[in-house]
């Protein structure tokens, strides 16, 4: 796995370039990438999420395409629709800007339900429906959606099936004094992001992608994921357990760690450091405790010392 860890490294290192003192987002976005799945930023205006979405776009050299989510947005403005050519007598479809390999929705809270909903297949099933026809999407294909949580008015809640669809949801935070004043004089005269150059391109992510997959996971590291949850699923101060779904992904997600670690076998640390991210935002807190101030973070938190780690030796 050491291709995979270097390919990783030198991604990194290039988003660093752009986005300061963030390592620990930057990884797990990179590994939300290479478990095929999507990744959901939701923190305050102005941390640089946007940011982040082009710096990963231009590092991979992928085409991109960005998508300023409104009240007032199509399904149509996202996915394409048929246009009738009046030379020609037929219909031609036209993708939208959902047609790329790395698609940024900003705000996607503001779409309106029905938007939203149009996002829904091409998260899962990496194609559109238009008509009756249904058209691939390119691959890798791979969404960063960003929401400010912040703003109670103009936005529309996403459904609980879409936020299930997202491999992680990540926060990035302010920054501190002396990476604030980084960014301070980095920008004094330019954007790092204008100077940025791509270090790989589609073909390689997907080759990437597909080493991934082959990272070996243990009998006893399934158990593991299993045990936790089920126990989200048990836990009485949750209206909802984490899905099929997320335990797919937090053993996807672990095994791209591994690989970015240069280990071709999944090992518990992995599980324990992403289940948090990768399971947090699929449950919900009965309204009783979520009045307490208990959150989806701290439940998994618990959970993780509840169950007991594997024994690998």
């Amino acid at each position: 796995m050491k291709d995979v860890q270097s390919w990783a490294r030198k991604v990194m290192d290039a988003v660093r370039k752009v986005i300061i003192g963030k390592e620990n987002v930057i990884e797990r976005v990179i590994i939300s990438l290479l478990a095929r799945g999507h990744v959901l930023l939701e923190d305050i205006p102005g941390v640089g999420k946007t940011t982040l979405a082009k710096a990963i776009a231009r590092s991979l050299g992928c085409t991109f395409k960005r998508i300023q989510c409104t009240p007032d947005l199509l399904p149509s403005d996202i996915i394409g629709t048929n246009v009738y050519l009046l030379h020609d007598g037929k219909f031609v479809f036209r993708p939208g800007p959902i047609f790329a390999n790395i698609v940024l929705a900003d705000e996607v809270n503001r779409a309106s339900p029905k938007t939203q909903s149009s996002l829904l297949e091409c998260m899962d099933e990496y194609q559109v429906t238009v008509d009756g026809v249904t058209y691939q999407l390119p691959l890798p294909f791979f969404l960063i959606a960003t929401q400010n949580p912040i703003e109670p008015e103009g936005v529309f809640i996403l459904p609980e099936s879409q936020v299930d669809r997202f491999c992680m949801r990540l926060k990035l935070g302010y920054p501190d004094a002396e990476e604030e004043k980084q960014v301070l004089v980095e920008q004094r005269l330019t954007h790092p992001l204008e100077l940025l150059q791509p270090v790989t391109d589609a073909q390689e992510v997907l080759e990437i992608q597909r080493c991934v997959r082959e990272v070996f996971v243990s009998d006893l590291v399934y158990e593991y994921v299993l045990r936790i949850i089920h126990q989200t699923r048990k836990d009485e101060r949750l209206l909802l357990g984490a899905s099929p779904r997320g335990s797919l992904f937090l053993i996807r997600a672990a095994q791209a760690r591994a690989a970015m670690y240069g280990r071709d076998y999944v090992i518990p640390d992995d599980i324990k450091a992403l289940a948090i991210d990768v399971l947090a935002h699929r449950i919900i807190v009965k309204p009783i405790y979520r009045a307490e101030g208990l959150t989806g973070e701290q439940v998994i938190a618990e959970i993780l010392e509840l169950i007991p780690v594997p024994d690998m030796i």
